[in-house]
């Protein structure tokens, strides 16, 4: 299933888009697309058999105004997985991570796949990451195996992982600082759930700035897989249900480029797409 959220900012109803690509009101079985959802089986059940036998209600988008929020609620935190990709950490110098590298971003970071994205006051060196989201779906602590971390997804979604460069490792401490700027975390437009992703290793990624291909990649690249993040992360962390990790970017960052190297600037616009999993488009303004 393709679950989302539609309407305006914190307003936002569930839906879902059906397999003829027409959008279906969820608000008369669900409440919201959020964790508590997503660990009720039952609850998905009937959300699958409504869809199935055609009984939800079609939502109105004939002017193509309506706003695609978040595909989920109330998200408890959001947890990531830095130098993910072999050909990422080429290109940025930086030796292979012997361990997943953690690091957070705080929820309130969430934005819809098409809202804007604001450059912070003072920043030089804003930067896009396109990257598969994993959402959990079953509570998961100490998990024994990768295929054990797999069970509990419940499904993926496109983030776009805005980063500073200058905030994350120019200005001491964290990563954090350059991570967590208001707006940095594009999540959507679908959570598309797990059985209709039979590989997550096997998903393209692609980024474009102002209409230019800048990163083409896949998460075969990956060097932790996803059932492997889940696992790791389990060891150090509970993760509930409603709980996101962004698992890396591949090449083509613009830290990883030639001098001068071409950080965003408001006005700019980014597109970004993993597949199976839909697009977002972000027009750069200042904050």
């Amino acid at each position: 299933m393709k679950l989302l959220r539609v309407g305006t900012a914190g307003a936002e109803r569930p839906a879902l888009l059906d397999q003829d690509g027409t959008l279906r009101d969820l608000s008369g079985l669900v409440t919201d697309i959020d964790g508590g959802l997503l660990a009720d089986e039952a609850a998905l059940g009937r959300v699958r058999a409504a869809a199935e036998g055609g009984e939800l209600p079609v939502i109105d988008d004939a002017a193509g105004t309506l706003r695609v929020g978040p595909p989920l609620g109330r998200i408890g935190k959001i947890v990531c997985i830095g130098l993910n990709y072999h050909d990422h950490a080429a290109e940025t110098g930086a030796a292979i991570p012997p361990e997943p590298i953690i690091f957070f971003k705080a929820p309130d970071t969430v934005v819809g796949p098409d809202d804007t994205v604001l450059v912070p006051r003072g920043s030089t060196k804003t930067d896009w990451e396109v990257e598969l989201a994993v959402v959990i779906g079953r509570t998961a602590r100490y998990l024994d195996s990768a295929e054990d971390g797999l069970a509990h997804v419940a499904g993926y979604a496109v983030v776009h992982d805005v980063s500073e460069r200058e905030f994350q490792i120019e200005r001491g401490g964290t990563w954090d600082k350059g991570k967590n700027c208001e707006t940095f975390n594009p999540l959507g437009p679908w959570l598309v759930t797990a059985d209709e992703i039979p590989d997550p290793q096997a998903l393209g990624l692609k980024l474009w700035v102002n209409g230019e291909l800048k990163q083409d990649g896949t998460t075969a690249e990956q060097i932790f897989g996803v059932g492997e993040v889940v696992r790791y992360v389990s060891q150090f962390m509970t993760l509930y249900p409603g709980d996101v990790i962004n698992t890396g970017t591949p090449a083509g960052v613009a830290m990883g480029q030639a001098e001068p190297k071409p950080y965003l600037r408001s006005g700019d616009v980014v597109e970004l797409e993993v597949e199976g999993l839909g697009r977002q488009r972000q027009e750069l303004k200042d904050a």
